[in-house]
């Protein structure tokens, strides 16, 4: 079901069973995108090339799906990089994820505060919380990052490179590169161990984890070495 006059469709994608309201902004579906059937999508919207919107997705603009993605639950207002995955319900809203990040089935995010008060998020230039003015702000995730299941983030979280977050309660409001753990504390997510879940991860996708990536990597570890307690 189309509404509004500004839906734009390439060629190759596949919708099935759909609604796609452009009322408040249009929505742009690149080639070979599937959006699945009973998703339900605001605008304004882009979903890019290859992405899947999973059964049942509810998505509320502004969003921007980046290639590859898989997408399913509830968003409102997530920009996601490339080539990553929240496919399973839980709620993401005014949020940035990276590229190759993947969120384990009802991972959630807060935007809004309980006492409707402005966000503190971290700030790598202060090294501290600072407030963002805003009264709606999620979680940032940096590139290779993961959620287990049910995992619960608070508002304002900032979620660094390569991290892998799980276990139960509220993880803390910044969780460091390359840090493997949850509430009850973090453990440094060693560097030969990065590599070979990455190199499994793009494989899955015929994208070769070539040096260049490793010697990325390998200089964002070393960068945030201060951040992180063994």
């Amino acid at each position: 079901m189309i509404i509004g006059d500004h839906v734009y469709i390439e060629e190759g994608a596949i919708i099935s069973g759909a609604t796609l309201n452009s009322y408040d902004g249009p929505i742009y579906i690149s080639k070979d995108v599937e959006i699945m059937e009973g998703s339900n999508i605001r605008g304004p919207f882009v979903a890019l090339e290859n992405s899947v919107i999973k059964m049942g997705a509810k998505i509320y603009g502004p969003t921007t799906i980046g290639p590859y993605c898989k997408i399913g639950g509830e968003i409102s207002n997530v920009v996601f990089q490339g080539f990553s995955n929240k496919a399973h319900d839980g709620f993401i809203g005014n949020s940035v994820i990276g590229y190759w990040c993947n969120f384990g089935a009802d991972t959630n995010s807060s935007n809004l505060k309980n006492n409707y008060g402005t966000v503190k998020s971290w700030s790598y230039e202060s090294e501290s919380l600072e407030d963002t003015g805003t009264q709606y702000c999620g979680l940032v995730a940096g590139d290779h990052s993961k959620s287990g299941i049910n995992t619960m983030f608070n508002t304002g979280t900032v979620v660094g490179v390569s991290a892998n977050v799980f276990g139960a309660g509220f993880p803390r409001n910044f969780v460091s590169s390359f840090s493997w753990g949850g509430s009850a504390g973090y453990m440094t997510y060693r560097l030969s161990k990065v590599f070979e879940v990455a190199e499994k991860v793009m494989q899955r996708r015929a994208i070769e984890f070539n040096q260049v990536e490793k010697d990325i990597l390998t200089e964002v570890f070393e960068l945030t070495k201060s951040y992180r307690k063994d």
